[in-house]
């Protein structure tokens, strides 16, 4: 090979890609044919072109297989970047689904606390109802337990409203509003028929009637106290009482006859010896 051929070689070779290894290896073929010996210079110019042209088939067969390497990666490349991209998004689809149940989740669980803090109301409100209930049933039936009471020396057993609608009756009474007060002892024996305090209802009922000048009402109730308790320690008194009320209207036989009554059936009672005094100033008719 000529000093030319082996500078067209070494031209070529500087020619083709920096990347290719066919590079050095044309550099290494271009050095050895300047240095071979002077009788290797004798082969014709075709043989050298020959050589070229061989060489530059090779190296166009490389480079061309390159590229074949290089789209055949590149394609790979795009296949695979193309898949990280679907993945990628089926990835961000996932966690966009994920953070929309995580959202779900947290707004259950703040409908739940709130459903929870609902009831803790509920129950409160409940347990109060219930102790209030509770209270109130207490209250009424300690009303309605019975308690001991002593009337006329005598210990019974009465509602505690029955003896409070007596007191306030007496209470009443007391006041000196006897119009009040026979109402009150009133509705007490509609009330309470057969109440132990039957017979201090009757007797004060008369004084009231006494009291607001309605005789004939207090007669008749004296009448019916007399009749109901005969040993009872107030007797001798509500006939004393019934005599007065029977010479108020004008009926001076009936007193009389009362009061002989009272001075016979009870002679050493207080209300006999006011009796006696009374009988005495009475008209004979």
């Amino acid at each position: 090979m000529t000093q030319a051929a082996a500078a067209a070689v070494l031209s070529l070779a500087r020619a083709l890609p920096a990347r290719a290894a066919w590079r050095s290896a044309a550099v290494a073929l271009a050095v050895a044919a300047a240095g071979l010996p002077a009788q290797a210079q004798l082969f014709k110019d075709d043989e050298a072109r020959k050589a070229v042209i061989d060489l530059r088939a090779r190296v166009t067969q490389t480079e061309e297989a390159a590229k074949a390497r290089d789209a055949e990666i590149t394609a790979q490349l795009t296949s695979l970047n193309a898949q990280l991209v679907e993945q990628i998004g089926v990835l961000k689809r996932s966690m966009l689904e994920l953070n929309n149940q995580l959202e779900a989740m947290r707004a259950e669980v703040a409908r739940l606390r709130g459903s929870d803090e609902t009831l803790a109301r509920d129950v409160a409100e409940l347990q109060r109802r219930s102790r209030d209930i509770g209270q109130t049933l207490d209250d009424r039936l300690r009303r309605l337990e019975p308690v001991k009471v002593t009337i006329d020396g005598r210990e019974f057993s009465v509602d505690q409203e029955e003896r409070k609608t007596f007191d306030d009756a007496m209470a009443v009474m007391r006041g000196g509003d006897f119009d009040r007060a026979a109402a009150s002892l009133t509705n007490f024996q509609r009330r309470y028929a057969g109440s132990p305090y039957t017979n201090q209802v009757r007797f004060w009922l008369g004084n009231a009637l006494y009291g607001k000048r309605d005789y004939k009402g207090a007669i008749d109730a004296f009448r019916a106290f007399v009749a109901g308790a005969p040993d009872h320690p107030r007797a001798p008194e509500a006939l004393l009482a019934l005599a007065n009320s029977q010479a108020e209207t004008k009926d001076n036989r009936g007193a009389r006859a009362t009061l002989q009554e009272l001075i016979k059936t009870y002679p050493t009672s207080e209300a006999a010896q006011a009796g006696r005094d009374r009988l005495a100033t009475l008209p004979a008719r």
